[in-house]
């Protein structure tokens, strides 16, 4: 029985080039002046990407100040600076430029620079305060440096609690975090490293999975998942092999993009959740090899528990047979080639131990999967308890 809601107010300027539009766009977001959220490390100003987005803005008359102390996982203190210099400095909206960190900042720093008290008082899980935002936030501009998150066409914004012992790692958003406007340009992404194209890639390509399996699902999210697991089966290997391929990294740019529509639409499920606490306690374990080194265990679970929608999946990443499978069959070729896909953009070789990850505190992972991102459980298609969350990290460790 359909019953879903659908809801998108993002406008997306998409495609090569498409950067240059920002300058005449009549969708820019009124006011003039906007803090534009790049990350620590520089790369936005070393590949000239800041100065772009400055130029195209001045056009605009819009002035412009720079906030970069996000870190690849993004801590809530930064949030709260953030917003207070908005604040002081009669910032009228938000531009995030570079990867789903910076983006999924801007949204949290435009939501917090029209609301009183902390980031963390707005968090619904964990220790969060679980108020409800007053106020709508700043407009918000996404700029995508890479094809991974999916933030710019979801309002999704996921945040880390600040302090060494806090380990909690929250999703959170509503509908005044969406993006006002979104600007993807594959060209921007032409010059991200193989690896990380890897790791983002394969980040796009577990949102597209989890939401075709998640059970809010719909008719739209169905439709953009299955596309985006077909495009980026076929097209990732290619994109980390062929950094400079202008049209490997288009596709990948809409395959991002489609998946993070299916957030919208649908939802993670708690593959999410579990890697969420990995990262939590490893914050420098990139997303999207946490996702990776999770979900040959995670999927294998579901496959064990007859989850009949894995030979869709199966037979959008290109196995020709999977229209005919049983489901422990069907389960197995979405496994093979998931493994498949894995190895091809050389991500194989890598274990949970290289960042860290210890078996002793895999129960305080467990326990952390399930109470700071527990809602992801819910929409789950198989119910899981700690026992089984336990039974998937030690299989992962393994």
């Amino acid at each position: 029985m359909l019953d879903f809601q659908y809801y998108m107010p993002t406008r997306i300027i998409f495609g090569p080039d498409s950067l240059d539009k920002l300058g005449d766009t009549p969708h820019l977001p009124r006011g003039d002046k906007a803090m534009i959220v790049i990350g620590e490390s520089g790369v936005m100003i070393e590949q000239g990407y800041l100065a772009r987005v400055q130029s195209q803005l001045s056009k605009q008359n819009v002035q412009t100040i720079i906030y970069d102390r996000i870190k690849p996982n993004p801590e809530s203190d930064a949030v709260d600076e953030a917003a207070a210099v908005c604040r002081k400095m009669g910032v009228k909206f938000v531009v995030g430029l570079g990867g789903g960190s910076t983006i999924d900042s801007a949204k949290a720093i435009a939501a917090m620079a029209t609301n009183p008290g902390r980031y963390w008082d707005y968090m619904q899980s964990g220790t969060g305060g679980g108020q409800t935002p007053e106020n709508e936030p700043l407009p918000i501009v996404a700029i995508p440096t890479t094809a991974g998150t999916g933030t710019e066409a979801d309002p999704w914004t996921v945040i880390t609690k600040s302090g060494s012992d806090s380990r909690e790692k929250v999703g959170w958003g509503y509908d005044g975090t969406f993006p006002t406007l979104s600007i993807v340009d594959p060209k921007l992404m032409l010059s991200v490293p193989p690896r990380q194209t890897a790791y983002t890639g394969m980040d796009a390509f577990f949102h597209a999975v989890e939401a075709y399996l998640a059970t809010c699902r719909q008719p739209a999210s169905d439709a953009l998942a299955l596309e985006a697991v077909h495009l980026i089966s076929h097209t990732l290997p290619q994109a980390v092999a062929e950094g400079g391929n202008l049209e490997a990294r288009t596709v990948m740019a809409w395959a991002c993009t489609a998946a993070g529509l299916c957030e919208t639409y649908s939802s993670c499920i708690s593959q999410h959740s579990l890697e969420h606490a990995l990262s939590a306690f490893h914050p420098d374990l990139p997303h999207g090899a946490g996702l990776v080194l999770l979900s040959k265990a995670y999927f294998g679970f579901l496959a064990a528990r007859g989850e009949k929608r894995l030979a869709d999946l199966a037979l959008a990443m290109g196995d020709t047979l999977a229209e005919d499978l049983d489901e422990e069959v069907a389960g197995v070729a979405f496994l093979d080639a998931l493994d498949t896909l894995i190895t091809e953009v050389g991500l194989a070789d890598e274990k949970l131990s290289d960042y860290g990850v210890t078996r002793e505190e895999i129960p305080a992972l467990a326990e952390n999967a399930l109470s700071v991102m527990g809602a992801l459980f819910a929409v789950t298609p198989v119910d899981m308890d700690v026992d089984d969350v336990i039974a998937i990290y030690e299989a992962a460790y393994e």
